[in-house]
């Protein structure tokens, strides 16, 4: 057996010395390995049938220059193709020789999800053909060899198309939900939700009992909602999901969270906290003890901002535990911790043993209940710097939320350092983005908004005004989806407590009026400034402001503006 192992890596390396040496005689550059993560709409540029026939695909894309991987350069038919493409499309063509395996190893980027769609349709029918259709199967089978059905049928592949389809596409949810006549699949894409293909009703249950059985579900468990998790392979990355069922009026909706360690744990300086709101965090975060609260809606960002944090924080010196609902992202160094309210371990319970376990930093998901407010504050009082979300509308609106939860005043006014707000914009493509003509009137409201900003302040977003304004919008190209839109950046409003609101916080119960006074009479940025700061550098777009900020803007489209 080693013998003959050694004899194909043999005839491989003398394939590939071959082959080099053919590209170097006729002058072509030579693919040894095919790249990773190649778009379908790239190879997609020469459609899958002309390809399969005449051994070439394109493999790369940089403005008009594609890069054609070919089995014979020298064959005439694809010699053709090739001129028929550049004139056509006014490309430049540069060619590459590669092996059979590395050219279908390519290739496989065309298996669409819609072709797997088709195949698993097929599938399916031919056993309603044998009268044996999936439901049959699972009645007539135990559970075991019911996943031995959906493991060897097409709608594994199909599941897998999917997952790589969001992957690919940037997506961080994928909806899949029962309709009347079909099931429909929806990617998340910037906080954005679109359409990605309609699944047949037929297929689609057997779509949600793969999941659940990559998840760990109970596949015939259909009344509860059920959670679970799972990890995948996509050419050598490793993804993690989240997943969650729910029963609906037609059936089961399963949505998944795409937790892609890598994208997930990002730095503290490429989330958009600028200027002063940085030097205030990273001031606080210094603090050995303290409560520091990161507010928004689900959705907007809040835990990335927190292991942006820990990611700063996570000192061998320092013994940091956090405790969450789910744990979204493994961070080495941290000792993270899952709760389960199912056996009684919730947020205040883990809290409390969490004390016993001689912590400096502690990050708690969510500050959801009176016991895990009051216990959280002990905590911040007790020498531990303690970090947590809270589902309010706005920075300032966390203090008062606080005392409502039952907290008091002085105790909350010794014990929290710093209050954020944050929501997620969609940014401008760097590949298309130029600068837009708008009315004055809108100059003028955008100018009225920033008047009270100081010099200092715009000097620290590297912004010069004197000559005016100018915003940017994204003309639509292939590297956005011809929406001018791509990736999110974080507007943020951050908020130090001060000892003028500490006495507001004691004296007057936090009255949210009197605070917002204060952040304004202080220079701290609206979180509503720090977006519009934010079109001026070019990072994101008026209307995005507008959309997630809802009405607390002021800046609205004229009628008739762009």
């Amino acid at each position: 057996m080693k013998n003959e192992k050694k004899t194909k890596e043999t005839e491989s390396q003398e394939e590939i010395k071959a082959l080099k040496e053919k590209a170097d005689v006729f002058g072509f550059k030579f693919l040894e390995k095919a790249p990773k993560n190649i778009k379908g709409s790239i190879v997609g540029i020469i459609p899958e049938e002309v390809a399969r026939k005449n051994n070439l695909v394109v493999f790369e894309k940089n403005d008009n220059l594609i890069k054609v991987a070919a089995l014979d350069p020298e064959d005439m038919n694809a010699v053709n193709v090739l001129r028929f493409m550049s004139e056509k499309d006014n490309l430049e063509i540069e060619i590459y020789l590669a092996s059979k395996s590395v050219l279908d190893e390519i290739m496989t980027n065309y298996a669409g999800a819609n072709v797997m769609v088709q195949e698993a349709v097929e599938s399916f029918r031919e056993d309603v053909a044998q009268g044996q259709n999936f439901h049959e199967k699972k009645e007539k089978s135990t559970e075991k060899k019911v996943e031995e059905i959906l493991k060897d049928a097409p709608v594994a592949k199909l599941v897998e198309v999917i997952l790589a389809h969001a992957i690919e596409g940037n997506a961080s949810d994928i909806h899949i939900e029962p309709l009347d006549s079909d099931y429909r699949v929806r990617f998340r894409v910037d906080g954005i939700l679109r359409i990605g293909l309609m699944i047949p009703k037929e297929i689609g249950p057997a779509v949600i009992s793969r999941i659940k059985i990559m998840s760990s579900l109970k596949i015939d468990e259909k009344r509860k909602p059920q959670d679970g998790r799972f990890r995948f392979n996509l050419r050598g990355s490793q993804i993690d999901f989240r997943v969650s069922s729910l029963p609906v009026i037609n059936g089961e909706k399963i949505v998944l969270r795409i937790l892609d360690k890598e994208e997930g744990l990002v730095n503290i300086e490429t989330l958009g906290l600028l200027g002063t709101a940085m030097e205030n965090i990273r001031m606080a975060i210094r603090e050995s003890f303290g409560m520091i609260l990161i507010t928004g809606p689900t959705g907007s960002g809040k835990s990335t901002t927190l292991y942006a944090l820990l990611k700063i924080l996570n000192k061998e010196e320092r013994n940091i535990i956090t405790l969450e609902d789910p744990i979204e992202y493994n961070l080495e160094g941290l000792n993270q911790s899952q709760v389960n309210p199912e056996i009684g371990y919730t947020f205040a319970s883990g809290l409390r043993t969490i004390l016993r376990q001689d912590p400096n930093i502690i990050m708690l998901g969510e500050v959801r209940d009176s016991e895990t407010a009051e216990l959280s504050v002990h905590a911040a009082l007790t020498g531990h710097l303690m970090l947590s979300t809270l589902h309010t509308n706005t920075a300032i609106g966390a203090i008062a939320r606080l005392i409502d939860m039952g907290i008091e005043p002085f105790l909350l006014s010794s014990s929290l350092r710093l209050v954020m707000a944050q929501r997620l914009v969609r940014r401008i493509c760097d590949n298309c983005k130029e600068k837009k003509e708008i009315p004055e009137v809108i100059k003028n409201k955008i100018l009225d908004e920033i008047k009270n900003i100081s010099a200092e302040e715009l000097k620290k977003y590297d912004l010069d005004i004197s000559k005016g304004v100018e915003v940017y919008h994204g003309k639509g190209c292939e590297a956005c989806n011809e929406t001018g839109l791509k990736g999110r950046v974080a507007i943020y409003e951050v908020v130090p407590v001060s000892e003028t609101i500490q006495n507001i916080i004691i004296e007057k119960s936090g009255n949210e009026s009197l605070v917002e006074k204060e952040r304004d009479r202080a220079g701290i940025l609206s979180i509503k400034q720090d977006g519009l700061l934010k079109v001026l550098k070019g990072l994101t777009t008026i209307e995005e402001i507008e959309r997630v900020t809802e009405i607390d803007i002021n800046v609205i489209k004229e009628e008739g503006a762009e």
